[in-house]
Protein backbone atom coordinates (compact mmCIF):
# COMPACT_ATOMS: atom_id res chain seq x y z
CA UNK A 1 0.00 0.00 0.00
CA UNK A 2 1.38 3.57 -0.80
CA UNK A 3 0.25 6.52 1.19
CA UNK A 4 1.30 10.07 0.72
CA UNK A 5 0.40 13.74 1.32
CA UNK A 6 0.23 16.35 -1.85
CA UNK A 7 0.75 19.43 -0.86
CA UNK A 8 -1.06 22.04 -4.26
CA UNK A 9 -1.12 25.08 -5.23
CA UNK A 10 -4.60 26.54 -6.26
CA UNK A 11 -5.60 29.81 -8.43
CA UNK A 12 -6.96 32.24 -5.78
CA UNK A 13 -10.61 31.26 -4.67
CA UNK A 14 -10.89 27.82 -6.43
CA UNK A 15 -10.72 25.94 -3.02
CA UNK A 16 -13.90 25.12 -2.51
CA UNK A 17 -14.75 23.56 -5.65
CA UNK A 18 -11.38 22.10 -5.69
CA UNK A 19 -12.08 20.49 -2.44
CA UNK A 20 -15.48 19.36 -3.71
CA UNK A 21 -13.79 17.84 -6.77
CA UNK A 22 -10.78 16.58 -4.96
CA UNK A 23 -13.14 14.25 -2.58
CA UNK A 24 -14.51 11.98 -6.00
CA UNK A 25 -11.48 10.74 -6.92
CA UNK A 26 -11.24 7.44 -5.69
CA UNK A 27 -8.23 7.03 -3.25
CA UNK A 28 -8.20 10.11 -1.97
CA UNK A 29 -8.96 9.75 1.72
CA UNK A 30 -8.25 13.11 3.41
CA UNK A 31 -8.70 16.98 1.86
CA UNK A 32 -7.52 19.74 4.03
CA UNK A 33 -7.75 23.18 3.10
CA UNK A 34 -4.47 25.39 5.14
CA UNK A 35 -2.88 28.63 5.24
CA UNK A 36 0.81 28.78 4.36
CA UNK A 37 2.65 28.25 1.43
CA UNK A 38 0.54 25.68 -0.23
CA UNK A 39 -3.19 25.96 -0.88
CA UNK A 40 -4.49 22.41 0.11
CA UNK A 41 -2.95 19.22 1.05
CA UNK A 42 -4.50 16.19 0.14
CA UNK A 43 -3.96 12.54 1.63
CA UNK A 44 -4.12 9.53 -1.10
CA UNK A 45 -3.58 6.13 -0.65
CA UNK A 46 -3.07 2.89 -3.16
CA UNK A 47 -3.03 -0.41 -3.96
CA UNK A 48 -0.32 -0.76 -6.63
CA UNK A 49 2.61 2.29 -7.79
CA UNK A 50 0.30 2.50 -10.88
CA UNK A 51 -2.48 3.47 -8.93
CA UNK A 52 -0.93 5.61 -7.02
CA UNK A 53 0.73 7.49 -10.05
CA UNK A 54 -2.38 7.48 -11.37
CA UNK A 55 -4.34 9.41 -9.34
CA UNK A 56 -1.56 12.22 -8.63
CA UNK A 57 -0.65 12.60 -12.44
CA UNK A 58 -3.67 11.83 -14.44
CA UNK A 59 -6.19 12.78 -11.77
CA UNK A 60 -4.91 15.80 -9.33
CA UNK A 61 -2.67 17.31 -11.24
CA UNK A 62 -5.06 17.61 -14.55
CA UNK A 63 -7.98 19.34 -12.34
CA UNK A 64 -9.00 22.54 -13.06
CA UNK A 65 -7.66 25.44 -10.92
CA UNK A 66 -4.55 23.00 -9.89
CA UNK A 67 -1.47 25.53 -10.67
CA UNK A 68 1.04 23.16 -8.78
CA UNK A 69 1.52 19.91 -6.40
CA UNK A 70 4.36 18.72 -4.19
CA UNK A 71 4.01 14.92 -3.45
CA UNK A 72 5.48 13.83 0.15
CA UNK A 73 5.60 10.24 -0.21
CA UNK A 74 5.03 7.94 3.40
CA UNK A 75 7.54 5.30 3.94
Amino acid sequence: MRKAFVLINTDLGSEGELLSELKKIEGVVGTFAVYGVYDMVVEIEAESEQKFKEIIFSRIRRLKHVRSTLTLSVT
